[in-house]
C-alpha cells in the first residue's frame, strides 16, 4: 500500500490551498555580524540553520507519522522565508509546463536545460497539424498522424572536425540562428570560439578524443566521481591513439577530490611545461552534486594542460558566473535536450577556442550533425501521388533516410519570427529562391558506395534576412536569472537532504534508512543527490528496484555508479564492505583479456532538481523513500504487482 502522505501529496495544491501568508512571509533570516561576515561564515551559518530548522530533534520511524505536505511546507518556508521570492518559477511551471501537474509527475532524473517549453511544443504540434491537414489532406488526414513527424531533426555526417571548425561548411540559416541563440545564452563570444553541433554529449567527447594530438601531448586526465558513458568513450578512443589516461580520486567518506594526488598529476615537475595533455573537468558532479573549485582549471593551464570544460550539468545561468572570459578553456561541451517530462531528445554542442584549432589532427569522425527542418524532407512526400498509406510511407522513408526518424534524435519545435513578413506561416519570407539541394548523408557505417542522396525541392529564404528563433526554455531561464534559480534549488535540495537524514528504522537504535554520498547539507552543493536505501538489517536495497518502485509512484529517478574512491588507512576496513564491481566493467575486462583491477565503486540512486522543481516534488520523494521503513514494503509491492496481473519487479 502506498503511504497516505504520498497520496496526499498528489491532491494538495500548495498555491491555491495554502494560506496566502506562506508566500508573503517576511521573517528575517539570521544575519552575520560584521566581524564575521566572511564567505565561510555565511556558508557555515546556512548549514547550521538548516540542520536546526528542519524537523529539529525529530526522528521518523514510521512512514505514516510523517507530517503532511501542507505542514511540511509551512516548516520549510519558516526555515527558508526567501523561497517566496521565487514564485515566478511556479508561475512559469503552471503556464508553460502544466503537464507536470496534470500527470502528477515528479521529474527528478535529469539535470540540464531544455530548449523549449511544453506549451511551445504543443502549440507547434497543433499549428503543424492544422497546416498540414489543410495543405495536404491526403497525407495528413488527421492531426494525430502528423504528430508523429518532428518539426526539425538532425542528420549525421562524416567529416573532419578540424576542417569543419576552420571553414564551417555549408550552414543553414536555421543552424546559424540556433548557434547565435545558444552562444548568447552561454555567454560565449563567436570571435573566440568555433562551434559544431553533435549528436549528443558522448559524440562531442569522442570528437575531441579523435582529433586531439595525443602523440605529442600524451596525457589525458579526467575528474569524475561517477561512471560516464561519454568519458569512457573518450578514454577508450584516446588510449587507442596512444594516450596515457589518468583519473582524479575522491576520498571516502565525503568524496571530496583527493587534492594531493590530483596536484601531483597536474603540476609539472619539469621546468618545461608544454604539451602536457588534456585536462577534462566538470564544473560539478551531476550525480552527487559536489562542486569543484575552479582553481584546478587555472592550475592546469599554468602547467601546460589544454582544458576541456564539461558544462552539461550546469544549472540555469551558471555560465554567467563561471568566469569564462577569465579562464578561457580550450574546449567546452554542453548539451540541450529534453522538455521536462518528455523523452530525451536534442543535440550536443562542442566549442573549440579558435587559437587551439590549429593543433588538432586531421581525422574522419562521426558525431557531427546538421540541424535540418523536417518540412524540407516532407516536401518529398507532399509532391508525390498515391494512396494515403503510400504517401505516409514515403514521408517516413524520407525522414529515415535523412536521420530524422522519430527514433533518432528528434529535437522539437522552433518558432521562428521574421521581421519582414510576420503574416507568413512558419516564418516564410516573401523573398524566395527555388533551390534543389542534395543532402549527402553518411551514417556511422557508411562507405563511399553506401552514401544516400535525397533530392529535395524547397523554398529557401534569402540569406539577407535575419531570423530569430524562439526557445522558450532558454527564455524562461534568462528571465528568472541566476540568483533566483540558484537560491530556489539551494533551499529545496538542502531540505531534502536534511529530511532524508531524519528517517530511522524502528527497533534499531540510530540505524538510518538512507545513506547519502558526497556533500550533505551545504550552501554551495549542486542540485543533485546520490543516496541508497538500507533495510533494518543493514542490507542495501538494490537501486534498480528503488527506481522501478518510484516509477510506479510517478517519480522519475535514475541511478549511477560512483568510482575512483580512495580509502585512507583509517577507513581501510570499510573498503571491502562498501565497494562493488560493475558488471559492465567485469565483462569488459573478460572480453578483452585484460589483467588488473576491475572498476570498483558504489551503485547509487540519483535525484536531480531542475529549475522547475517545486517543494511538492521533493516532499513526494521523501514520502516515497519513507515507505521503506516498513520492513514488508518491498514484499507488499511484489504481491501488488502480481495481484494486478502485472510482471513481478525483477532486480
Amino acid at each position: 500500500m502506498h503511504s497516505p502522505r504520498l497520496k496526499e501529496a498528489s491532491r494538495v495544491c500548495l498555491h491555491s490551498c495554502c494560506p496566502a501568508p506562506l508566500f508573503k512571509m517576511t521573517e528575517p533570516q539570521k544575519t552575520v555580524s560584521k566581524s564575521g561576515s566572511t564567505s565561510s561564515v555565511c556558508r557555515r551559518d546556512f548549514a547550521l540553520s538548516t540542520a536546526a530548522s528542519i524537523f529539529p530533534n525529530t526522528r521518523f520511524t514510521n512512514h505514516e507519522s510523517l507530517p503532511s505536505l501542507r505542514d511540511s511546507f509551512v516548516e520549510f518556508t519558516k526555515a527558508y522565508p526567501q523561497f517566496s521570492e521565487t514564485h515566478q518559477v511556479d508561475d512559469i511551471r503552471a503556464q508553460e509546463y502544466y503537464h507536470l501537474s496534470q500527470s502528477n509527475h515528479a521529474c527528478l532524473d535529469y539535470i540540464g536545460i531544455g530548449l523549449f517549453s511544453f506549451e511551445q511544443l504543443q502549440k507547434q504540434k497543433e499549428q503543424r497539424a492544422s497546416t498540414s491537414s489543410c495543405s495536404s489532406p491526403a497525407l495528413f488526414p488527421s492531426p494525430s498522424r502528423s504528430l508523429n513527424f518532428p518539426f526539425f531533426g538532425i542528420s549525421y555526417k562524416t567529416g573532419n572536425l578540424k576542417v569543419q571548425l576552420l571553414h564551417g561548411g555549408q550552414e543553414s540559416e536555421l543552424e546559424s540562428a540556433m548557434k547565435r541563440r545558444i552562444m548568447g545564452f552561454l555567454n560565449i563570444s563567436e570571435g573566440d570560439y568555433s562551434m559544431v553541433f553533435t549528436a549528443n554529449r558522448t559524440s562531442a567527447f569522442k570528437l575531441v578524443a579523435d582529433s586531439y594530438p595525443f602523440k605529442t601531448s600524451r596525457n589525458l586526465l579526467t575528474v569524475y566521481d561517477y561512471q560516464s558513458e561519454a568519458v569512457e568513450s573518450m578514454v577508450h578512443s584516446s588510449e587507442k591513439r596512444g594516450a596515457h589516461s589518468m583519473s582524479a580520486e575522491f576520498s571516502w567518506p565525503r568524496l571530496r577530490i583527493n587534492s594531493s594526488k590530483l596536484r601531483n598529476m597536474v603540476v609539472s615537475k619539469k621546468k618545461k611545461k608544454k604539451k602536457r595533455g588534456l585536462f577534462v573537468f566538470p564544473l560539478h558532479s551531476r550525480v552527487t552534486g559536489a562542486r569543484y573549485p575552479y582553481l584546478w582549471m587555472n592550475i592546469a593551464q599554468e602547467n601546460g594542460w589544454h582544458v576541456l570544460i564539461d558544462a552539461c550539468a550546469l544549472g540555469p545561468k551558471d555560465m554567467d558566473c563561471f568566469g569564462l572570459s577569465l579562464l578561457r578553456p580550450d574546449f567546452l561541451i554542453c548539451s540541450f535536450y529534453k522538455v521536462f517530462g518528455e523523452n530525451p531528445s536534442g543535440f550536443g554542442c562542442l566549442f573549440v577556442k579558435k587559437a587551439v584549432i590549429s593543433i588538432l589532427e586531421d581525422s574522419t569522425s562521426t558525431g557531427i550533425v546538421n540541424i535540418v527542418p523536417a518540412k524540407e524532407l516532407l516536401q518529398v512526400a507532399e509532391d508525390s501521388s498515391g494512396t494515403d498509406l503510400e504517401l505516409e510511407q514515403k514521408a517516413k522513408f524520407a525522414l529515415e533516410e535523412a536521420g530524422l526518424s522519430s527514433s533518432s534524435s528528434f529535437s522539437g519545435p522552433l518558432s521562428n519570427q521574421t521581421r519582414q513578413s510576420p503574416k507568413l506561416e512558419q516564418g516564410e519570407s516573401s523573398d524566395f529562391q527555388n533551390v534543389e539541394i542534395t543532402a549527402r548523408l553518411e551514417g556511422p557505417e557508411s562507405s563511399e558506395t553506401g552514401k544516400s542522396e535525397v533530392h529535395i525541392e524547397h523554398a529557401k529564404r534569402s540569406r539577407n534576412e535575419d531570423l530569430e528563433f524562439e526557445c522558450r526554455g532558454l527564455d524562461h531561464v534568462d528571465s528568472l536569472g541566476l540568483i533566483m534559480t540558484t537560491n530556489r534549488s539551494r533551499y529545496l535540495i538542502n531540505w531534502l537532504v536534511s529530511s532524508l537524514m531524519k528517517l530511522e528504522h524502528p527497533n534499531a537504535e540510530g540505524v538510518r534508512l538512507v545513506k547519502i554520498y558526497g556533500p550533505k547539507i551545504k550552501f554551495d552543493r549542486g542540485p543533485a543527490l546520490a543516496f541508497n536505501v538500507f533495510d533494518w538489517k543493514g542490507e542495501k536495497v538494490e537501486p534498480v528496484l528503488v527506481q522501478k518502485l518510484a516509477d510506479r509512484s510517478s517519480i522519475s529517478l535514475s541511478y549511477g555508479f560512483l568510482h575512483h574512491i580512495y580509502f585512507s588507512d583509517k577507513y581501510a576496513e570499510e573498503k571491502g564492505r562498501v565497494l562493488e564491481k560493475t558488471e559492465r566493467a567485469s565483462n569488459r575486462m573478460a572480453a578483452n583479456n585484460l589483467k588488473g583491477k576491475c572498476d570498483q565503486g558504489i551503485t547509487v540512486i540519483t535525484a536531480a532538481l531542475g529549475f522547475l522543481a517545486n517543494f511538492e516534488d521533493t516532499y513526494r520523494l521523501w514520502a516515497f523513500v519513507a515507505q521503506f521503513l516498513d520492513a514488508d514494503f518491498v514484499e507488499k509491492e511484489r504481491w501488488r504487482y502480481t495481484a494486478l496481473n502485472q510482471k513481478t519487479v525483477e532486480v
